[in-house]
This record gives structure tokens, C-alpha cells and sequence, in this order.
């Protein structure tokens, strides 16, 4: 297979490659044997053949599975933070058993044949049927689709929930499903004395039990960065042995420069890894008065990562009451945030955010990099420059251990497939 492929996608010690271009691309050539890449190397001048754009295939370290292709049903059509989580009550309310099912199998349906490789989904958790029904349906899809679609599930709660009897015995059950631990920190959702207490216990409840945390942190506008700042101090306090994610830091964004640096290089310090979601709070954040907003919360990406932190960016919500429209579609994020987030891609870290930092933070078997003797799973583009992706959503084929995904029925990939050349 000819390709053009990220240099930074392509493992660091293979030398004798030809210098990226400009938009950080090398043309290669790759022999595929039993599902793996057997050799990478330069691919040999072809007079007129254009080689396609590809990448490994993509990672959403967040997503809310259990409510997903709601918003039909629950909409929220002022688009608002408070709006979207009333709606969302409404639903959890009721939710059941087969509604998750549908939605899931329909969302991992679209996931694997869009090209993504892993979802991290958190689960609206505690109490009460929907919760038990969310839990127990997702558990089975995990299991179903393991070896297509890695499903890793977060329990989402009150953070406070951690410091009662309930919330420690909720945290044993999810560590022994090999589950993370979750919550909402910092405005929109409230802030108070009790919320360093809060985060000390589920600290500490992880760390006993061995399992990983991802909060929803900062989820607003206001009251700048005052959740990863707490984040990062009891996390440099407890020094937990365990991974501490923290999804949005939205309202970081907010703070100035000098001040946002600071927060950056504590948060490096203390190990945090954060998932940045510009699509939802885009479209939830900074709504005043049916004005066009002109400040935009939404993590500082670059700032993060030149601190040392290791940012993914992900999906969040998917037709829902959060957010209206989204369908699994990796490419159609990466396209938004380049625009969105100034993420360039022929940068060394404007693709990583989707690709190796994200397959890190969910700490997969395999860190999404080219090499001999990686799986031979790849997303190939009907474009063959960033440009062209940019210009217009490309047609794509799947590929997973050497062989070609279908495509959706429904697709509108479906009858424009890109001409991938296959060499014995």
C-alpha cells in the first residue's frame, strides 16, 4: 500500500524516510501479512500517482453512550447549560434498559465503521433503574465488542457522592468491573468548602482500589480554572498512584495568559491528563442575550500541551440534550477543531490530540504509532494533502488487520470510496 502518512504517526526510529513535507506528511509504502504492518519504508517515485492521505485509526476518550441519539425525544432547543440538563433529567427519568441498547449498538455501529478504535464512555450513575439498566447494558457491550471497538466506562456522579457510604460502595463495584471512577467538579455545577474533601475522597478511593479517575471539570464560563487548580493541588497534596483525567478544563481557557501558564505547568506537575470537548462547549458556552459570543470557553490545548501535559480531544455528546448533531465521526471532529482550535495538523502535536495522546490517556495495548509488527488497522482518506480534508468532508475507507470495513448502508462515503492500490 502507497500512502501518505503523519510523520508523527510513524515511530520515530524508522530513519530512512524521506523529510515530511510541509503539512507533516511522508509518502510510504507498507507490507501488510496476517493482520500487522511486516515493513515501512520510502515508497518509490510513481509519475501521476497520488498517493491517499492516512492515519491510525482515531480514539474518543469521552463520550455518554447511555444517552446518546436523544435528543429527538428530550431536545433542548435554546442550546443552553441549564436546558441541556434538565432535558437530561427528564430522560434519565425515563430511560431503559432497551433505549440503551439501541442507542449503544447503533453509536458503536457508527464508531467502528467510521474508523474509531476506542470509546471511553462516562454513565450517568447512583441511584436508581436507569443507572442499574445504563450499567448492565453497557457492561454486555463491552464485552461484544471487544476487539472492535474498546469500551472503557466511567461512573458520572455528584462529586460529593464519593464522601457518603453510597459512593464507596458504587466505587467498589466499578473498580471491580475494571471501570473508572467520575464526577462534575467547578462551575457550571456549583463550588464550595466541601469540595476539596470531596476530591481528597475519591483520590483516595481510587488509589485503595486500584482504579483510574475522569472528572468533568470546569464545565462552564465563569469563575476561570477554579476546578483544575483544586485538581491539581490535591492531586500534588495525595500523590495518587493511579491515572486522574479531567475532561473540559472549559473555563481555563478564560484565564490570561500569565495566569493560564501557571495553571498549565501545575497541572504538569501533578500528572493530570485532560480531554478537551470544543464541539459541546462551543455550542453551549458563552450564550448571552442572543448575542454572537466572542469569548469562547474551551481548554487552552496548545497551552497544555507546551506545559507538558498530555490533551486529547474527543467528541462528548452526540445528539443529545448537551449536543444536537455528531454522529461518531473522528473526521468530521478533526476538521472542526482545526478550524475551532487552531490545531494545525502538519504541527507534531496537532494530530496527537485524536491519535497517540488519547490512545495514552486511555492507556490502550497499542499507542497508534507505525511500526513493524503494529496491527494493520488504518484510516485511509479520499483527500491527499490536510488541504484537501479541510476543503470538503472526504470520502474513507476502514481498515482492520488487513481487511476493509464496509461501510455504513446510510453512509454518504458509500458510493465514493477512495482507489487504494494492494500489492501481493
Amino acid at each position: 500500500m502507497r500512502l501518505r502518512v503523519p510523520r508523527c504517526l510513524i515511530d520515530a526510529r524508522l530513519q530512512d524516510l524521506p523529510p515530511a513535507d510541509d503539512e507533516g506528511l511522508v509518502t510510504v509504502q507498507l507490507q501488510l501479512e496476517a493482520g500487522v504492518v511486516r515493513r515501512l519504508q520510502a515508497a518509490p517515485a510513481e509519475a501521476g500517482a497520488a498517493a491517499p492521505l492516512a492515519i491510525t485509526p482515531p480514539v474518543d476518550a469521552h463520550a455518554h453512550l447511555d444517552k446518546t441519539f436523544s435528543h429527538g425525544d428530550f431536545p433542548n432547543p435554546g442550546g443552553t447549560m441549564a436546558g441541556a440538563l434538565a432535558a437530561n433529567r427528564l430522560e434519565f427519568a425515563a430511560r431503559t434498559a432497551e433505549q440503551v441498547q439501541q442507542r449503544s449498538e447503533r453509536a458503536l455501529q457508527q464508531a467502528w465503521r467510521h474508523g474509531l478504535r476506542a470509546i471511553r464512555s462516562h454513565i450517568d450513575s447512583g441511584a436508581g433503574p436507569a443507572s442499574e439498566a445504563s450499567w448492565e447494558v453497557l457492561s454486555d457491550q463491552q464485552r461484544a465488542w471487544g476487539g472492535r471497538v474498546a469500551l472503557q466506562l466511567v461512573a458520572l456522579v455528584p462529586i460529593h457522592h464519593w464522601l457518603t457510604p453510597e459512593g464507596e460502595t458504587l466505587a467498589r463495584r466499578v473498580a471491580g468491573s475494571g471501570g473508572l471512577l467520575g464526577g462534575v467538579l467547578g462551575p457550571p455545577f456549583g463550588h464550595g468548602l466541601q469540595d476539596a474533601g470531596a476530591v481528597r475522597a475519591l483520590l483516595q478511593l481510587a488509589e485503595r482500589l486500584g482504579c483510574g479517575v475522569d472528572l468533568h471539570v470546569d464545565e462552564g464560563d465563569d469563575a476561570p480554572g477554579v476546578g483544575m487548580a483544586l485538581m491539581a493541588r490535591e492531586t500534588l497534596a495525595l500523590r495518587p498512584g493511579v491515572p486522574i483525567t479531567c475532561s473540559h478544563a472549559s473555563s481555563m481557557g478564560l484565564l490570561s495568559a500569565p495566569a493560564g501558564e501557571r495553571l498549565a505547568e501545575q497541572c504538569a506537575r501533578a500528572g493530570l491528563r485532560v480531554v478537551a470537548l470544543p464541539r459541546t462547549n462551543l455550542w453551549l458556552l458563552g450564550r448571552r442575550a442572543e448575542q454572537t459570543p466572542w469569548l469562547r470557553a474551551q481548554a487552552p490545548i496548545r497551552m497544555l500541551q507546551r506545559a507538558g501535559v498530555e490533551v486529547a480531544v474527543a467528541g462528548d455528546n452526540v445528539q443529545d440534550p448537551w449536543y444536537p448533531g455528531g454522529d461518531y465521526d473522528p473526521i468530521d471532529l478533526v476538521r472542526l477543531c482545526f478550524t475551532t482550535s487552531h490545531l494545525n495538523p502538519g504541527q507534531r502535536q496537532g494530530l496527537t490530540p485524536f491519535t497517540t495522546a488519547a490512545a495514552r490517556i486511555m492507556d490502550l495495548s497499542w499507542d497508534g504509532v507505525l511500526r513493524p509488527g503494529c496491527p494493520a488497522d488504518l484510516l485511509v482518506l479520499a483527500a491527499g494533502s490536510w488541504a484537501e480534508v479541510l476543503a470538503r468532508p472526504p470520502a474513507r475507507r476502514v481498515m482492520r488487520s488487513g481487511t476493509w470495513l464496509e461501510p455504513l448502508p446510510e453512509s454518504p462515503f458509500a458510493g465514493a470510496l477512495p482507489r487504494v492500490t494492494c500489492h501481493e
